[in-house]
């Protein structure tokens, strides 16, 4: 038999989850679209949509299936490699445009020998030179899973098709948790982790390498800090920078933020988590094996201009070979500047920005600023700009340009390792990573843009403030620049004719950002 206390916990929580349900922002009623899409699948949400109210088909479970399909449908098109493509000849799997590092760094970085990631070092005919896996330590942990669950009996070639099946199913795992999480980050709006789960460049690029495992955990510290645990979020946050670099930025716009709504305790907190977990995960690796744990952070240094970025068009067009030195200096340069504008925006505009928008924009500036922009680094990005500009046509635009160039870098391998017969030439290549730094840099401008204009900004249209800042939605400022701060603490929603979200809902009209809603008289 329950308790009463139980069976009251039970009630109160079937109520959260029912006020929960009614206040869910639908897309179909706000973004156009969203809303012509909808009529695929029998058009908007109605009055009495059934979605969200306690049945089965909750925005969760939806949003987590379409992901899943969405994975399978982006491992169905490495198919041809698969099969072929990774094993006989190079060209093939970029003129299939299924190329992934899973299934060559199963055998070049000593998995199929056993050999211990960081401990044990590779030989150089195996690993090309690299000597030690040149990865952080939690995903060279991933990375050993995987071969552990990899059955060692057959051909090499099973085993690295086996290998790549297992990181798939690891990684599937993964997309789950990060549409989990973005949808549970802003609670009123489930329905834009579709962006996630939607999007294209996501799919295609979700088993090229092991970057999800780093995403998953850095969506999981933004949604316990929208939860106001900025303990739990650092510890988090500091895991994600233990598989990958670049969570550890996500700390600067929490900083800054942080400090103009006067919440640096809570900052303190997420940055000793972050510190702390990621100590207490790379410093036994460190101790131990310097020379292996080193290899990540040397390889970053070391590793010259790459594909992607708009250092390897400079190089290419101009024909001078930059010293890797001096770009490392200039793209750390060109980086803290932007950091630095970042952080005077975000004590600068008119409304504190919320959180989602500053970290998509410090990660955009790490990508953009880089001496590599790989393929894959757009799964950084994605959960980031779903929460930081939930509209589907800049969402889209700025996928179709990751799209392309997700096309482009294949086709123009296929050109360079076939001679030259096929593919995408060089001048054809450039442009491909000029429409991928172009449409990055519009979403960035798009957001920007929200921040100064925040009636602009389609989560506070509503009347939020941050509903991913945790300790800092609706807090006072405490530290401004310029004209900001001289604005009501929060938006007050505009009542307005009926058919915002919906028959029966009220429009919210845009807020007046900067007018005091009460003044005196």
């Amino acid at each position: 038999m329950t308790s009463v206390r139980e069976d009251h916990h039970r009630e109160a929580g079937a109520a959260d989850e029912a006020r929960e349900a009614e206040e869910v922002v639908p897309p179909t009623g706000e973004d156009p679209v969203a809303r012509a899409g909808s009529e695929v699948i029998g058009g908007p949400l109605g009055r009495f949509a059934a979605v969200g109210r306690g049945g089965w088909w909750n925005p969760l479970r939806v949003i987590v299936l379409v992901a899943i399909g969405m994975f399978a449908l982006g491992m169905v098109q490495k198919l041809p490699c698969y099969d072929s493509g990774w094993f006989f000849g190079a060209n093939a799997q970029y003129s299939h445009a299924c190329y992934s590092d899973i299934p060559h760094l199963y055998y070049g970085r000593g998995f199929a020998d056993d050999l211990v990631p960081y401990f044990d070092h590779i030989p150089d005919k195996v690993s090309g030179g690299m000597g030690y896996l040149e990865y952080p330590v939690l995903t060279g942990v991933f990375m050993e899973v995987a071969s552990w669950l990899t059955p060692h009996g057959g051909t090499i070639q099973h085993r690295e098709q086996i290998y790549w099946l297992v990181n798939a199913g690891m990684l599937m795992a993964c997309t789950a948790v990060i549409a989990v999480c973005v949808a549970r980050t802003n609670r009123r709006r489930p329905w834009d982790a579709l962006l996630v789960a939607l999007a294209p460049a996501f799919a295609l690029n979700a088993t090229i390498n092991w970057d999800l495992f780093a995403v998953a955990l850095a969506a999981a510290g933004m949604m316990l800090w929208s939860r106001s645990r900025p303990l739990a979020a650092g510890i988090l946050i500091g895991l994600a920078t233990a598989a990958k670099l670049y969570p550890v930025f996500l700390l600067w716009p929490l900083l800054v933020l942080a400090l103009r709504a006067g919440k640096l305790k809570a900052w303190g907190a997420a940055f000793g988590g972050a510190a702390g977990s990621w100590i207490v995960v790379n410093l036994p690796v460190a101790f131990l094996a310097w020379d292996g744990w080193s290899r990540f952070y040397g390889f970053s240094q070391e590793r010259g201009v790459d594909y992607g970025s708009f250092w390897l068009i400079i190089t290419q067009q101009t024909g001078i070979s930059l010293d890797r030195t001096v770009v490392n200096f200039y793209a750390a340069v060109l980086f803290a500047l932007l950091a630095v504008g970042i952080g005077l925006l975000a004590l600068w505009a008119p409304r504190r920005p919320r959180f989602a928008q500053l970290a998509f924009l410090v990660v955009a500036a790490f990508i953009l600023t880089n001496k590599v922009y790989s393929p894959q680094y757009v799964l950084w990005l994605v959960p980031l700009a779903a929460l930081a500009r939930p509209r589907w046509r800049d969402f889209l635009i700025w996928q179709a340009a990751e799209v392309m160039y997700f096309l482009g870098i294949w086709f123009y391998l296929a050109y360079t390792t076939g001679g030259g017969n096929k593919g995408l030439p060089m001048d054809g290549y450039h442009l491909a990573i000029a429409v991928h730094l172009l449409g990055t840099l519009y979403l960035c401008a798009v957001v920007v843009r929200d921040v100064l204009f925040p009636e602009r900004d389609p989560v506070r249209r509503d009347g939020s403030d941050d509903p991913s800042g945790g300790v800092l939605d609706e807090a006072e400022d405490k530290v401004t620049l310029g004209r900001s701060g001289h604005h009501a603490r929060h938006a007050v929603p505009f009542a307005g004719p009926e058919g915002a979200y919906g028959p029966g809902r009220p429009v919210q009209q845009p807020v007046q950002w900067g007018v005091d809603p009460n003044p005196p008289a």
